[in-house]
C-alpha cells in the first residue's frame, strides 16, 4: 500500500471512529432528554382529585383510569368526602386498593371476593395502605357546621399545589323530576336546603380557588324553580361569579364556564341546556341524560375540548355473557319446584290475541336456569369497545354481585309477558298491551291505560339497544328493568346493573342489595368520567406552571 493510500485509508478510518462516538454522543443526548420529558411527565400526570359528594366513586373511578395516552395514570384522588354509611364503606375499599403500586390489587383482595376471607382480614394484612385509605376516604359531609374541617383538610392534602381538580355533585333529590313529584305538596318545599346544597360546593371553590372544577347533577336542575326563577340560572351565575355570590371579595376570582359536547365563542352564547350530556352518545350503554358544568378560573385562558361522540355496545353486549339465573320467589318457600309451579301458573290462554296471533306466549320452549345466584366469572365480553374493556380483569375468577331479587308470582308472569312481548316486537309493553288477567290490581291503572301517569310501568331492557337510566329507584323494585330473557324471568342484578353503569367487575359494592342497588344507581359511569377526565388532563398541562 503506497504512502497516499495508507493516508487516505487511515483518515477514513478516523472519520469513521468518530461518526461512531458521534452518533452514540447524540443518542444518549436524545436518550437522557426521553427520560428527562418522562421523568416531568411522571410527574405531571399525577394532578390530585378532591372529590365531593362522592357516592360510591364513579366519578373517581373514572379519574383513576383516565392515561391520556401516557403510560400512567393522569390523576390521583388525594380526598374524598361522603357521608352515606355503606356508599363510604365501597368508597373506601376503593381507595385501599388504588394505594397499591401500578393497581396491582393483592391476591387476598380476590380471596376475600371469593369468600374466604372477611374485608377486616384483608385490611389487617396492608396497615399501610388501610392507613393512606383513611387519610383520603372521610365519611364527613360537606355542610356548614363541618366548614373549618372540610376546608383545613383540603389545603393539608393540596398542600399549595397549583394544578389540581373538584369534582363532585351535590345530592339532587329536590332537582329530579321524581323528587319534586314527591314533594310537590309539601309547604317547605321551596325553602328544602336539597335546593341550596351546591352552595356548599361553591364554599369549596371560594377558600381554595381550584384552576378547574367539574360540577355533575340531574337534568331536572333544568326545569326545577324556587320562587318562580330558575334554580339553574342562579347555579351558574354563582359559578362564574363566587364571590359576589357569596358576598365577598376575592379580587376579581370567577370562572368561565364550558359545556362537554358544543363549542361556543363566548360564555353569552351559553344555553343551559348545553351542559347536558346524553351518556349514550358517547359510548355508555345506557341512555343517562345528566348535566356537567367544567369551570375554568378566568385568569387561565385555557379552553376545553369537547367529548368525542362514539356509538355504544347493546344491553346484551354488555350483560348477555353473565350466567342464566332464575328469579326468586317473595312469598313462600323459595325451591325450585316452587318457583316452576308459579311459572306453571302462567296461562297462555288469549295471549295470541294480545300479541296480533304470534304466539310467543307459550313457555313450553323456555329452559330455566336452576340457581338465583352465579359465582362463576364469564370472562371478557365478546365484542371489543372500551365501555367494555374497563370491565374485565384478567386476575378476576369470582362473579360478585349477581344475585337475582325475590318478586311476587304474579309479577313473575307479568315479567316473562313483558319479555316475551319485547322480544316479539322490539319494544317493551305499555299497559295497555297486556292481557286484562295480568294487569296489577292497582288504583291508577287505569289512568295508567289512558297514558297518565306510568304507561311503561312494567319496562324490558331491550337487548339490541342501550338501557334505560340506571336510578336509584331500582333498589325499590324491579319493575323498570326487566331481563330481556324470559326464561330467566326477573329484575337486573347488581352487577347487572353495574356494568350498565360501566363499573369494572371487580368493583365490589358494600352494604345490603338495596344499599348497593343504590349506590349503581347514583353514581356516575366511570366510562364517561374517564373521557371528561382526559380534556381535564389536556386543560392542566395547557396551564402553565408559573400559574
Amino acid at each position: 500500500m503506497s504512502y497516499k493510500q495508507n493516508y487516505i485509508w487511515t483518515n477514513l478510518r478516523i472519520y469513521s471512529l468518530f461518526s461512531m462516538l458521534f452518533r452514540i454522543l447524540i443518542e444518549a443526548i436524545l436518550r437522557s432528554a426521553w427520560q428527562s420529558v418522562a421523568t416531568m411527565n411522571k410527574v405531571r400526570t399525577k394532578y390530585p382529585v378532591v372529590d365531593v359528594f362522592a357516592g360510591p366513586g364513579g366519578l373517581g373511578e373514572g379519574f383513576s383510569l383516565a392515561l391520556g395516552g401516557r403510560a400512567e395514570p393522569c390523576f390521583q384522588t388525594v380526598l374524598s368526602f361522603e357521608r352515606e354509611e355503606f356508599a363510604h364503606r365501597t368508597l373506601f375499599l376503593r381507595h385501599f386498593l388504588r394505594h397499591f403500586p401500578n393497581n396491582e390489587f393483592p391476591e387476598e383482595y380476590y380471596r376475600y371476593l371469593k369468600g374466604d376471607i372477611v374485608l377486616d382480614d384483608l385490611y389487617r394484612r396492608y396497615q399501610n395502605e388501610f392507613h393512606k385509605a383513611r387519610q383520603s376516604a372521610l365519611k364527613l359531609s360537606i355542610e356548614q357546621k363541618n366548614h373549618k374541617q372540610v376546608s383545613q383538610i383540603i389545603r393539608q392534602r393540596i398542600a399549595g399545589q397549583k394544578k389540581w381538580v373538584l369534582v363532585g355533585g351535590p345530592p339532587c333529590q329536590a332537582y329530579s323530576l321524581a323528587g319534586r313529584s314527591r314533594m310537590m305538596g309539601d309547604p317547605d318545599f321551596e325553602q328544602d336546603e336539597r335546593h341550596f346544597l351546591y352552595r356548599e360546593y361553591l364554599e369549596i371553590i371560594i377558600k381554595h380557588q381550584p384552576p378547574v372544577f367539574v360540577m355533575e347533577n340531574v337534568k331536572g336542575l333544568l326545569s326545577a324553580k324556587v320562587k318562580d326563577e330558575p334554580i339553574i340560572r342562579r347555579i351558574l351565575s354563582d359559578l362564574s361569579n363566587p364571590g359576589s355570590a357569596r358576598g365577598k371579595n376575592l379580587n376579581g376570582l370567577g370562572y368561565q364556564l364550558f359545556p362537554l359536547t358544543e363549542q361556543i365563542a363566548t360564555i353569552d352564547e351559553i344555553d343551559p341546556r348545553m351542559f347536558v350530556v346524553k351518556a349514550e352518545e358517547y359510548g355508555v350503554p345506557q341512555a343517562r341524560h345528566r348535566i356537567f358544568i367544567i369551570g375554568i378560573r378566568n385568569d387561565l385562558h385555557v379552553r376545553p375540548r369537547q367529548l368525542r361522540r362514539h356509538a355504544p355496545p347493546t344491553v346484551h353486549h354488555v350483560i348477555g355473557n353473565l350466567p342464566k339465573i332464575r328469579s326468586g320467589l317473595s312469598k313462600g318457600n323459595d325451591s325450585w319446584q316452587n318457583w316452576l309451579h308459579a311459572i306453571d301458573g302462567f296461562s297462555g290462554s288469549g295471549l295470541g290475541k294480545q300479541l296480533n296471533g304470534h304466539h310467543h306466549a307459550n313457555v313450553n320452549g323456555l329452559k330455566y336456569p336452576e340457581c338465583r345466584i352465579s359465582m362463576k366469572y364469564p370472562g371478557k365480553c365478546k365484542r371489543s369497545h372500551p365501555a367494555l374493556d374497563i370491565l374485565f380483569d384478567s386476575r378476576l375468577n369470582t362473579l360478585i354481585g349477581h344475585e337475582s331479587r325475590e318478586h311476587m308470582a304474579s309479577d313473575l308472569r307479568r315479567y316473562m309477558f313483558a319479555s316475551m312481548y319485547a322480544q316479539r316486537n322490539r319494544r317493551s309493553p305499555q299497559l295497555r298491551d297486556f292481557p286484562t288477567l295480568l294487569l296489577p290490581a292497582h288504583r291508577n291503572v287505569s289512568s295508567s291505560l289512558s297514558n297518565l301517569p306510568f304507561p311503561d310501568r312494567f319496562r324490558v331492557q331491550l337487548p339490541n339497544q342501550v338501557a334505560t337510566t340506571i336510578t336509584s329507584h331500582i333498589c325499590k323494585d324491579g319493575h323498570y328493568f326487566i331481563h330481556y330473557d324470559p326464561a330467566q324471568c326477573r329484575s337486573l342484578t347488581v352487577r347487572e346493573a353495574a356494568r350498565l353503569q360501566t363499573f369494572p367487575d371487580n368493583y365490589s359494592f358494600q352494604g345490603t342489595r338495596t344499599a348497593r342497588y343504590h349506590q349503581v344507581g347514583n353514581a356516575v359511569p366511570p366510562y364517561l368520567a374517564r373521557q371528561i377526565a382526559e380534556i381535564i388532563a389536556e386543560v392542566l398541562d395547557a396551564v402553565p406552571a408559573s400559574d
